[in-house]
């Protein structure tokens, strides 16, 4: 085996830290690009559902305003409000939509 120089090791230890700099800075603008594309993708897919046809709003009786989001009154019959608010939840997921936009009239035990 060939006896090598200070010098000589250290340029070979500066050369193999560039290449695994190098390869690293490869993989990030690799998986960058490839977000941006799948990004692009899902962007595109939103874009390419039909809007759904604005609902006229029936004619409410005046009462207390209500809060962003809501969309009014809930009646509930024989169920803990805690409970009511569950069931919601879970009808909301179920669904995949945001609560916010569900809109629950009565919600009624059955025995």
């Amino acid at each position: 085996m060939e006896n090598i120089s200070v010098l000589d090791a250290g340029i070979l230890a500066l050369l193999g830290y560039a290449v695994v700099f190098f390869g690293i800075i490869l993989l990030m603008v690799v998986v960058m690009v490839m977000g941006k594309i799948f990004v692009s993708i899902e962007n595109k897919k939103k874009a390419d559902l039909p809007t759904p046809a604005p609902v006229a709003a029936a004619a409410a009786p005046a009462a207390a305003p209500t809060a962003p989001g809501s969309a009014g009154e809930l009646k509930l019959h024989d169920v803990e409000p805690k409970t009511a608010a569950m069931l919601m939840a879970i009808v909301a997921d179920k669904m995949g939509k945001p609560l916010n936009e569900l809109r629950f009239i009565s919600i009624k035990e059955v025995k």
